[in-house]
């Protein structure tokens, strides 16, 4: 479909967009309630989208839906996000063994080069948030690189809060220097067919991810509460 033919995005889907860009801005703060009717002045919009939305948001784990009590945005939980960690650290790992296994060429591991690249632009120029999402990109990439569409379905459904606790946590942490080299180390492995390394490298990068996370989120508990 052509842009000059593609349709707008429906109300529910802007509703959805919107609602989670402000819960990662922290424009909704993690523990705040929110009545529908409240969301849907801050949207200029009926509250039928605003429904549609949220309900794919608590889906979603990003709010909690409570009868004649509208909205609260959950709290980022450093248990939940090891919990997460923890399944997409196999999952991903999973996935990069596979792409090491499938032979895929220099030029259907494009996207996965230019994702590194982006990374290393943005670090040098200190844009963090750019290199937040050619790493969303990189993570992406990889899973689907990894051919099962059961991952990818299974990391879907828990990468928004992966990105919540990353954007919240962002400038917290160090400079991510260690993540661009170990992306750079899983790409070598999937272009010369080596599931080990592509499996092991992928699974200690996700496990210092996590360590970093938690610990970030334990240290500031009470602000994401």
């Amino acid at each position: 479909m052509t842009t000059a033919t593609r349709k707008p995005a429906s109300s529910s889907q802007r509703a959805l967009n919107e609602l989670r860009e402000k819960i990662f801005a922290g424009e909704l703060a993690a523990g705040s309630d929110h009545l529908e009717s409240e969301l849907a002045d801050l949207l200029n919009m009926s509250r039928t989208p605003i429904r549609e939305a949220v309900l794919t948001l608590e889906s979603q784990g990003l709010l909690e839906l409570r009868p004649r009590k509208g909205v609260r945005i959950s709290p980022l939980s450093p248990e939940d996000m090891a919990e997460i960690y923890d399944v997409l650290t196999e999952l991903e790992s999973l996935a990069a063994e596979r792409a090491a296994s499938a032979g895929h060429d220099e030029a259907e591991l494009q996207e996965l080069a230019i994702a590194i690249s982006d990374m290393d632009v943005a670090l040098a120029s200190s844009d963090l948030e750019a290199w937040a999402e050619a790493d969303d990109r990189f993570h992406q990439e990889l899973v689907r690189l990894g051919g099962n569409s059961r991952i990818v379905m299974i990391v879907n459904m828990m990468s928004d809060q992966v990105r919540r606790a990353r954007a919240t946590t962002l400038f917290m942490r160090p400079v991510p220097t260690k993540s661009n080299e170990d992306h750079r180390k899983v790409y070598q492995a999937i272009a010369e067919g080596d599931f080990e390394m592509a499996r092991n490298t992928h699974r200690e990068h996700r496990q210092h991810a996590k360590r970093i996370i938690v610990e970030l989120l334990n240290r500031n508990r009470l602000r994401f509460l």
